[in-house]
């Protein structure tokens, strides 16, 4: 019976028809699975065998050893272009395998965007691309990646897969290379990438993160003096300080704590700023106390926020040599704060208490 042109199924009805279909669809993926076992165990790497295993791909990114054998397969059409054609055309002809075989798994990266099978693949293909290609298509290929990963974070900005990845474009295009120019830095670009997408969102850890790596190799590359070096220390204290604006958001607290171990005599030394006096030390560490102290008024509630003033005036100490009766009273007032907003964790903050007062 219909209504209005639309059948009317009983609810056993419909899971009866869904079940089937589900089966259908098992029965199809098996015997896809099957032949393509098959067809790899007979050596058969022909096109029909290179679309049943992207068929079994795009229903299965996780299936790993479908995606060793299409490397086989892929691996046989390069020997193939390389036999029948030489010169010129035989690289045009693996360039273009390459090249078709990375279109396959933008749309399973899109569907699958954090299947590692699927970025482990795509680096092996252009991986192929610098050991088979002249240099110059070869880096082609990969700008083009940087650009395609650069898209990629632009739609999540906080794809972790997709930052490491970038990561690993970016160091092998630095690698990419002749012998005439040399190695050619791109981190003075990439630490300007990162502080745009911390202004798209400044919640974004991933991009802090990757801040954190390059502010060394900036600094190392143009071998900053002492001066120079405080100017970005500066810089990012500024920086971070206008970001928590929204105290509450724990990736900002992190990038806070990085930069605090420059004030830390036992880390100093792998830091942006190495060479701080004790009294340097002493100045930045009392002017991050008040300003966090500001940071309270309106947002009492947030636990980071007490968080923060215990780990500096603790660390105040440890370069002063002595906690202060004063301070071990502030602290231990903010403790109190954080045994109220962090119930969770009361064992360690009764812990941390009672440390305090021996």
């Amino acid at each position: 019976m219909a209504s209005h042109g639309i059948p009317r199924y009983s609810v056993h009805e419909r899971s009866e028809a869904a079940r089937q279909q589900e089966l259908r669809k098992i029965e199809k993926y098996q015997e896809q699975d099957r032949l393509v076992h098959e067809r790899i165990a007979n050596n058969e790497y022909t096109t029909e065998t290179l679309q049943l295993i992207s068929e079994l791909l795009a229903k299965n990114p996780e299936y790993y050893t479908v995606w060793n054998y299409r490397r086989r397969a892929l691996q046989h059409e390069f020997s193939q272009a390389g036999s029948i054609s030489s010169g010129e055309s035989a690289v045009e002809g693996i360039a273009s395998l390459i090249k078709n075989d990375l279109q396959f798994l933008i749309p399973l990266l899109r569907s699958f965007p954090k299947c590692y099978w699927i970025w482990n693949y795509r680096l092996w293909l252009l991986d192929e691309a610098k050991r088979r290609l002249p240099l110059a298509l070869a880096r082609r290929l990969w700008e083009e990646e940087l650009a395609l990963v650069g898209k990629m974070l632009s739609l999540d900005s906080r794809n972790f897969h997709g930052w490491g990845y970038r990561r690993f474009v970016v160091e092998s295009l630095e690698k990419l290379t002749d012998k005439q120019t040399g190695a050619v830095s791109m981190t003075q670009s990439e630490f300007d990438y990162a502080k745009k997408m911390i202004g798209t969102n400044l919640s974004n850890f991933s991009a802090w993160h990757y801040r954190t790596k390059l502010i060394q190799r900036v600094l190392n590359e143009k071998s900053a003096t002492n001066v120079e070096r405080r100017k970005m220390l500066d810089g990012e204290l500024e920086l971070i300080h206008r970001a928590l604006c929204d105290p509450y958001d724990q990736s900002l607290w992190f990038y806070h704590q990085n930069l605090m171990c420059t004030f830390d005599p036992a880390t100093s030394e792998q830091t942006m700023a190495p060479n701080l006096s004790n009294s340097e030390r002493i100045d930045y560490l009392r002017k991050e106390i008040e300003e966090i102290q500001d940071m309270l008024d309106g947002a009492e509630d947030c636990k980071y926020i007490y968080q923060a003033l215990i780990e500096c005036t603790l660390l105040l100490s440890k370069v002063e040599g002595r906690l202060g009766s004063g301070d071990q009273e502030k602290v231990l007032s903010w403790l109190s704060e954080l045994k109220k907003l962090d119930p969770l964790r009361q064992g360690r903050w009764l812990d941390f208490e009672r440390s305090l007062r021996q």
